[in-house]
């Protein structure tokens, strides 16, 4: 059980404590021992103690060195005593050492404040790399005084300044590869999340147009009763073209809001292949959940920046997505870009059911759908009118093409409206 403690400030998660005090016992028997016996060590344990504070930090880092160190003596004692003749006195006393080693690391970290340099890596592992060649020499010197050893020359300072630069640009290097890889995570859910916003406030701008059109018919049909003298109806009509105008205005506020929103998400820019393969990835999970088996088959022959990510993302996850549901159980969805004429082509062909040709000519109309629900509702995606819609922004033009199997979609977009400027 997950236990959490406050002191003086600080929250102290117990279970990380224990953890991190633990597996730092543990891998610090994958060992190299460079001098003095079993003394001295190079080994995981100080990797993965350092690691561990980046990726789960258990409270103030005073105490995490403690316990740890405490937790790695006794560790060490008790496998040596199990190992050996040694007794608890001699066990205890060649261990007790590599206690300092982790209180003056931690401490260290506590001093210039680790979570300032979380996001500056060549100084967090300047600063590591310092912070444990100081404890290794604290320990070295404690052992010399308990143990009665010799002095470090110095090619056993250089040593273990060289390995303490190792061992900290090596965690702060793997340390940033998983803060890396987690951040692209959160991004391409921002732009996912952000495409399906853009195709629902193209849905509520439909929405207020219609909106302004019922409140435009109801103020006239207001105006007529009350030219004829209906009191009571022209009142109700005044009332229900009041609603629907509060209607409108809270929509407006949506809106702005949605607007804003894919607005500050579209001032970033993304490679046309991470978006490609944002498509890819998100529409095989969607065919997962309608239990389809689709292989998707993607081929690029260019690749650029764009800073138009949002609608576009908007206007291929729809297209892919209705590929995706006009296959019944198997198939293949295959989509090519390419450049030709300064124009951005995209073909997305699938081998599902298909479109009748009658139906092709009004396919784009706003409100048309040949997708239902089991109870006949319409469906609710963005719809194939504002597929076009995004398309006539961009300035391009799309085709469908209706072979034996399945459908082809043929996207051409000129580039200048895509490049990132």
């Amino acid at each position: 059980m997950n236990k959490n403690l406050t002191q003086k400030g600080y929250k102290i998660d117990v279970s990380a404590l224990l953890l991190t005090a633990l597996l730092t016992a543990v891998a610090g028997e994958l060992k190299l021992i460079p001098f003095y016996g079993e003394s001295f060590r190079f080994s995981l344990g100080s990797i993965t103690f350092f690691l561990l504070l980046l990726i789960r930090p258990a409270g103030p880092l005073p105490l995490t060195g403690l316990v740890t160190g405490l937790t790695v003596v006794a560790f060490r004692t008790a496998v040596e005593m199990m190992s050996t003749s040694a007794s608890f006195l001699e066990s205890i006393q060649h261990h007790l050492p590599i206690l300092l080693y982790y209180v003056v690391f931690s401490l260290g970290f506590h001093i210039v404040r680790l979570d300032k340099y979380r996001t500056a890596p060549l100084l967090l592992g300047a600063w590591a790399a310092l912070f444990e060649f100081l404890g290794n020499g604290a320990e070295n010197i404690m052992r010399i005084f308990m143990l009665n050893r010799d002095g470090l020359m110095w090619k056993d300072l250089a040593l273990i300044a060289g390995v303490a630069m190792l061992r900290s640009f090596f965690v702060v290097g793997l340390y940033s590869s998983i803060m890396l890889s987690e951040q692209k995570k959160r991004v391409k859910e921002m732009l996912d999340i952000g495409s399906n916003l853009y195709a629902e406030s193209l849905y509520l701008q439909k929405s207020m147009n219609h909106i302004e059109q019922v409140t435009a018919a109801s103020h006239d049909l207001y105006r007529k009763l009350k030219h004829r003298n209906l009191h009571d109806l022209s009142v109700q009509a005044l009332a229900i073209a009041q609603d629907i105008h509060e209607v409108k205005k809270d929509s407006q506020r949506i809106l702005s809001g949605l607007s804003n929103i894919t607005k500050e998400n579209s001032t970033d820019f993304f490679l046309l292949s991470d978006l490609f393969e944002l498509v890819r990835t998100s529409n095989r999970k969607y065919s997962e959940l309608l239990k389809r088996d689709i292989d998707f088959r993607l081929t690029m022959t260019v690749d650029y920046e764009t800073d138009q990510h949002i609608p576009l993302l908007a206007l291929l996850n729809n297209v892919t997505a209705n590929a995706v549901e006009s296959i019944i159980h198997t198939g293949v969805v295959a989509i090519h870009v390419f450049e030709e004429a300064d124009n951005l082509c995209i073909t997305i062909r699938d081998t599902g059911k298909g479109i009748r040709k009658e139906d092709i000519s009004i396919l784009f109309e706003p409100g048309f759908t040949t997708k239902f629900n089991e109870q006949g509702v319409a469906a609710t995606g963005i719809g194939l009118s504002h597929v076009q819609q995004i398309i006539q922004m961009f300035q391009g033009e799309i085709h469908i093409e209706t072979p034996e199997n399945g459908t082809v979609f043929q996207i051409r977009i000129p580039s200048h409206t895509l490049v990132m400027r």
